[in-house]
């Protein structure tokens, strides 16, 4: 594997990127196109998944391709997130990271989304601690950033997190509220993504004999996802509720599939990182960077076509893969430069009007243990210290 020099993990200020044009363009010798290749995959199954999620009950192939391609959405999201994420102590120029990057796009975007929804003929409803459809996302990612350095202090995170991520399927209050249950059920994943940028696994990513276990992974992933996709419950994937008895397992044993299911979405993630090209690919890499504003944006641009029942009139083979194609499109085009410099007063929003002057004090970075997975600049993506 061709690695990426190993530098010491960013400040703040570099890790949002060196410059609003930085932020805007993506464009930045620092970045690792490793990551933005990564992003940009990971946020075009998303965009597609959420196009054709409403259809998607109707055909086997795509019911299937849900499933096999699950964790390359959502938990790739999480992963990457840890690995730019630091367990350094949150001093006011971290904390004023998160309320900016974090907290205020957060409560923007739900707003946009609720006035939106209005316009559609649903009744006018302001979501505060239930944020809409993706948003959820970045409410966990708040309490996430919050937590690792508290976890990154125990004995056995992993072990830890796992554990409740396991328990937190008995109690039946951690559901939808403040994303309690996804935020919980997540943290291994963020945690372990953190890892990942601290130098765990260094050898599977350097190795010549990962690459074709990694192809095998993602290959049997997907058979297995052809064979039983009909059998995986959506509840067993969302981590959103409380566990039920849909298994022959029982409540007694549904910690078991949620526990398979982690390992599984953890492993994946591993060999998708594996296979991922390291090098920059045209245009794939440059729309990596604007990861952070396709997944804001694209809910919007969805959320008409599905309500006004565009979507769910395709019914053809060319139907479906226009659908598919326009997934996609629809992907670079939320993060193509021009976008992401209109869509930036949003997705960053000033802040000078609500917090105190920014503190003098410089913010020490963390030093990683050395790695490939050095941490680059991120531009608008992940916008933790991460």
């Amino acid at each position: 594997m061709d690695s990426p020099t190993p530098r010491p993990a960013e400040s703040p200020a570099e890790t949002l990127g060196s410059s609003d044009r930085t932020r805007a363009t993506g464009e930045s010798a620092a970045r690792n196109p490793w990551w933005d290749n990564t992003r940009f995959v990971s946020a075009a199954l998303i965009v597609v998944l959420h196009t054709m999620g409403s259809i998607m009950d109707r055909y086997g192939a795509l019911h299937a391709f849900h499933v096999a391609a699950w964790a390359f959405r959502v938990p790739a999201f999480v992963v990457l997130a840890g690995v730019f994420s630091s367990a350094g102590p949150l001093g006011p120029r971290h904390l004023r990271t998160l309320l900016r990057s974090i907290v205020l796009p957060a409560l923007l975007f739900s707003v946009l989304f609720s006035v939106e929804s209005y316009a559609l003929g649903s009744p006018f409803t302001l979501h505060i601690t239930q944020l809409p459809w993706t948003l959820w996302f970045l409410m966990s990612l708040f309490f996430w950033r919050l937590l690792l350095p508290l976890v990154a202090q125990l004995r056995h995170p992993l072990a830890v997190t796992t554990a409740v991520a396991l328990a937190v399927g008995y109690v039946e209050e951690f559901g939808l509220q403040f994303s309690a249950s996804r935020t919980l059920v997540y943290m291994p994943l963020f945690y372990f993504g953190w890892r990942l940028g601290q130098g765990m696994f260094s050898k599977w990513f350097e190795s010549r004999w990962s690459l074709p276990v990694a192809a095998a992974g993602v290959v049997a992933a997907g058979l297995a996802a052809w064979r039983w996709h009909r059998d995986i419950q959506g509840t067993w994937l969302s981590m959103r509720h409380a566990y039920k008895a849909d298994t022959a397992l029982g409540m007694e044993g549904a910690w078991l599939v949620r526990l398979a299911v982690l390992a599984s979405a953890a492993t994946l993630v591993l060999c998708l990182l594996r296979l991922m090209p390291k090098r920059r690919l045209p245009l794939v890499s440059a729309l990596g960077a604007g990861g952070f504003t396709v997944y804001l944006l694209h809910p919007l641009v969805i959320l008409p076509l599905r309500e006004k029942g565009l979507i769910e009139r395709a019914d053809t083979k060319p139907e479906l893969i226009a659908l598919l194609l326009g997934g996609v499109l629809l992907t670079a085009l939320l993060a193509s430069a021009p976008v992401r410099r209109l869509a930036q007063p949003l997705t960053r929003p000033p802040v000078g009007w609500l917090l105190a002057p920014d503190p003098a004090s410089p913010v020490t970075p963390v030093q990683p243990r050395a790695l490939p997975l050095s941490k680059q600049a991120l531009g608008e993506d992940f916008r933790v210290t991460p």
